[in-house]
């Protein structure tokens, strides 16, 4: 196959303009000017964005356990529609990727069904309860990318501390959920004007700032690599910019809710706002643009969280946490930040594709070097198209950002070498 006249964009290799990629089975062979050779698929790209195909750190697939609200089939079919072609599974299924068995049978579904590369995220206690440390030595040898509580936060500092150390053992990055539930309880809003004026319990700042500052300290102390998640307020940004110049081995991810949407957008008590942490003020907001700007924030996660309906379209203190991203996370990225000249093309596909890479240790992904994975996504940057619900891959619809219209569109995706069927039309018996 040889993808001929793309505008490329590949930071890792500090590489910008028209060339022409020519792929043999799985992996790149060769990136120049004019590329010539019989008996090819020729794929024309002209006026079109090439790029390292997306990697999202961050993505519940539900399975195995709650099939009704996503699967790896319609998970990573999702992913692909988005320009994604590599994920992080994370643990909290309802099957917890604590031990063995559940790995080995998620990995079974995932070589069945799954339309993009995943890895998996294992976790970091049994149960995710925050007590007894899993065997690190067992999940990495069984595949485990990184470990993580998510959707839960350790609260026993003793316990994180001794967490972090097991992982600086066995070669293991720690994704930490900073939420002090102490703090938080109940809440369900940003704390401040909005969830006065709505008469909802609100989440302070200090519950997640207090824990990031936590495991900064840990993450110090220990010299143990720690990646912070879903960073959404300006003192989390704060701590982990000083915390890099220090020399503390600590990355962090935001989710393009936290750059898009403000906490005025509950005022109508649609459970779509609904998400933890929880959309923050318009200075937060400022503060995350800013961290994605200077380097701050390494990377762009959607925090994909599928709900059925029965779990969202009830009351807002009753509704579950969280929204579908993997279709909207590039289109939200580059309207937020590169249309409003934030952030260039460059650095959008750093964050959205090669720093994951690097973070993850996917060194043949994230970038278009030659021997590289031929994992690559092709966008129309001036197509313009609005999300629908009966668009959506996701077997749920809990999006705010449903009627949005958005500028650049994926048009086309590669993974492992081969053209993706995931981007046809939905045939209408799969429209939900």
């Amino acid at each position: 196959m040889i993808i001929k006249n793309g505008y490329i964009i590949d930071p890792s290799n500090k590489k910008e303009g028209v060339f022409d990629i020519l792929i043999e089975g799985s992996k790149i062979k060769e990136v120049s000017k004019s590329i010539k050779a019989k008996d090819k698929e020729i794929i024309d790209a002209k006026k079109k964005i090439i790029i390292p195909g997306l990697i999202d750190m961050h993505v519940h697939l539900r399975e195995p356990g709650r099939e009704d609200i996503e699967t790896v089939k319609s998970g990573t079919g999702a992913a692909i529609s988005g320009g994604i072609t590599s994920i992080c599974s994370m643990p909290n299924t309802r099957l917890s990727m604590d031990n063995i068995e559940n790995l080995e049978l998620l990995k079974s579904i995932i070589k069945r069904d799954a339309g993009a590369f995943v890895s998996i995220i294992g976790a970091i206690t049994k149960g995710r309860e925050g007590k007894e440390i899993v065997d690190m030595k067992m999940m990495k040898e069984k595949g485990a990318i990184a470990l993580s509580d998510d959707g839960n936060s350790i609260q026993d500092e003793r316990v994180m501390l001794d967490a972090l150390k097991k992982a600086k053992e066995n070669g293991l990055l720690l994704i930490s959920h900073c939420e002090d539930k102490t703090i938080s309880k109940n809440g369900v809003v940003n704390e401040g004007i909005v969830a006065t004026k709505l008469g909802l319990r609100g989440i302070s700042k200090k519950a997640e700032y207090e824990f990031v500052g936590r495991d900064i300290e840990l993450a110090r102390k220990t010299k143990a690599k720690l990646h912070i998640a879903h960073v959404s307020c300006k003192e989390s940004v704060d701590m982990i910019r000083k915390a890099k110049k220090d020399g503390v081995k600590v990355s962090a991810e935001t989710g393009p809710q936290y750059f898009s949407l403000r906490d005025e957008c509950c005022v109508t008590y649609d459970t779509r706002t609904k998400m933890n942490p929880p959309l923050r003020s318009a200075e937060d907001v400022e503060a995350i643009k800013k961290g994605l700007t200077d380097g701050t924030i390494d990377a762009i996660a959607s925090d994909h969280a599928p709900h059925g309906k029965h779990e969202k379209e009830i009351e807002f203190d009753l509704a579950a946490f969280g929204i579908i991203g993997l279709e909207t996370s590039l289109a939200l990225a580059i309207m937020n930040l590169v249309e409003t000249k934030r952030i260039s093309w460059m650095r959008l596909v750093e964050l959205m594709s090669a720093n994951p890479a690097k973070i993850l240790g996917l060194n043949h992904k994230g970038n278009l070097s030659p021997g590289s994975d031929a994992d690559i996504t092709i966008i129309d940057p001036e197509k313009k198209w609005v999300y629908t619900k009966d668009s959506i891959r996701s077997k749920s619809k809990n999006s705010p950002f449903i009627g949005w219209q958005f500028k650049g569109k994926v048009t086309g995706v590669i993974v492992g070498g081969r053209n993706s069927p995931h981007l046809s039309p939905l045939p209408k018996g799969e429209r939900r």
